[in-house]
């Protein structure tokens, strides 16, 4: 099967969508099946990894996202050559690929991994919010209607597109991981590796340090857990807008020295970082399947969040973490309950892990293989059904 990706933004572009595309193509491959990415931006760029094809784009300030007008002519060319295409960002891309899929008569398929609506209060707060909403509803609605499936990566997100108006008629097919690096990595570091004290109890974020990410709420959690657990630290791993101001926030109250930002992580050594870890933590809510909830699970780390479609999908609570309504006085009294009981956290890590054998990529990818050849037969079975009513 030739399949096509088709993304804003790719590597080197740390992101869960970026790590879930990346994923997804290197088990397609080894099942050997033909996978594409196109993408915008990073021309010079030199990838590790085949059929990966880059048109001009503008880097759209630090969101990451590159704005294109149009494909290359080696993507022009390679896309109606393809069986299936895969979307995994509804605007440039998604409108591009129907652009040039549907004259040559290939499927499309559309993964909603963004909760558009928190994104748009995050970032664009300064435009009327019912004009926004609007604007969303109308365009992800006739978007859903013109692809030839739409995939929800939980059951949250699922209900989200149908009470937002988008469609009613969302599949589920989970986001994947590998868990075998996560379970077994190849270079663990320990905590003093990573600046802290052995007896320290290292909570971890990982992710993007941006305002979608209620990454102010999650410092001034730790900081009042940390009030009344002298062991705890913080661990974030990654960068962002936010990141200055957290770390500024973190020392005015005099815990600059309980916690470390280290910034953006390459991809592979995530599991060794997390080795040294004792528990995650988020307070995001506009999470649609988080990757890096999967990934925790799969190192053994239970998860403290707010329950929320994403993370809520994902944590059991009591069972692999520990979930709150919403606030940081809440989620910091779940940050002390799992910083302060090391055997709830044994017992949270073995549901962890449990839980994450579920995502594993060698299950999930055979499931969306089903569904991309029963897109394919549908998509066959119209255009014989058209051509004898002709």
């Amino acid at each position: 099967m030739r399949i096509g990706m088709f993304a804003d933004m790719y590597k080197p572009h740390i992101s869960g969508v970026t790590n879930c595309i990346a994923l997804h193509k290197r088990r397609l491959e080894e099942l050997d099946h033909e996978v594409y990415v196109f993408t915008f931006g990073n021309r010079d760029f030199a990838d590790d990894e085949p059929n990966v094809v880059r048109s001009w784009g503008l880097e759209v300030g630090e969101t990451g996202y590159q704005f294109g007008i149009d494909y290359c002519a080696t993507a022009r060319q390679l896309i109606p050559t393809l069986d299936i295409a895969h979307v995994h960002h509804p605007f440039v891309s998604g409108r591009l690929a129907l652009k040039y899929c549907e004259p040559a008569g290939v499927p499309v398929v559309f993964t909603n991994h963004t909760r558009y609506d928190l994104y748009s209060d995050a970032y664009a707060w300064f435009l009327p919010r019912k004009m926004r909403m609007s604007y969303l509803r109308s365009y992800l609605t006739d978007f859903a209607e013109e692809v030839d499936l739409v995939i929800a990566p939980s059951p949250g997100v699922a209900e989200w597109l149908d009470s937002f108006g988008v469609t009613a008629k969302a599949t589920v097919v989970p986001n994947a991981i590998d868990t075998a690096p996560f379970a077994n990595p190849s270079e663990p570091l320990t905590k003093a590796d990573i600046g802290m004290p052995d007896d320290a109890t290292v909570m971890v974020y990982l992710g993007r340090v941006g305002r979608e990410k209620n990454i102010e709420m999650l410092t001034d959690a730790f900081a009042d857990a940390a009030a009344r657990c002298p062991d705890l630290h913080l661990l974030v791993l990654g960068d962002g807008p936010e990141r200055d101001d957290a770390e500024k926030g973190l020392r005015k109250r005099g815990l600059g020295d309980r916690a470390v930002f280290a910034g953006a992580t390459p991809y592979q050594r995530v599991p060794d970082h997390l080795a040294a870890c004792d528990f995650f933590a988020t307070a995001s809510v506009s999470e649609v399947h988080p990757l890096v909830v999967l990934e925790a699970a799969a190192a053994g780390l239970p998860t403290v969040g707010i329950h929320s479609p994403g993370v809520g999908d994902i944590v059991v609570d009591r069972v692999s973490g520990l979930l709150c309504e919403s606030g940081a006085g809440e989620l910091a009294r779940c940050l002390e309950a799992m910083a302060c009981d090391e055997d709830l956290r044994q017992r949270m890590s073995a549901g962890a892990r449990e839980e994450a054998a579920r995502y594993d990529i060698r299950v999930l990818a055979e499931e969306m293989l089903d569904r991309y050849r029963e897109v394919i037969a549908s998509r066959r079975e119209r255009r014989a059904h058209t051509a004898t009513e002709a």
